[in-house]
């Protein structure tokens, strides 16, 4: 995925003028940075899913952020041990 070169005061300034559209050579850069088509950034064609989390997640997520603060933090406290752990186990630590 390309990285967005920092904006030129000239780019600063065409978005203070809120004219409205960037220039085509920025669109490019964007689309690259969020590894979308440029015609689906324009919206010409449908964008892909914004993810590839199965339904199953998508719907234990949902019942997560049901839940109060503490279990939240609990759950993400479990995840982040068990992640951390099996990198630590890939990397041979």
């Amino acid at each position: 995925m390309g990285v967005l070169n920092p904006p030129s005061r000239r780019m600063i300034a065409y978005y203070e003028g809120e004219t409205g559209h960037p220039p085509a050579s920025f669109l490019v850069e964007l689309a690259r940075a969020l590894n979308v088509s440029t015609d689906e950034l324009l919206g010409l064609t449908a964008a892909k899913p914004a993810s590839n989390i199965s339904t199953r997640w998508e719907r234990r997520i949902r019942q997560i952020e049901r839940l109060g603060h503490k279990p939240r933090q609990q759950i993400v406290a479990f995840i982040d041990a068990i992640v951390t752990a099996e990198i630590k186990q890939k990397e041979g630590g």
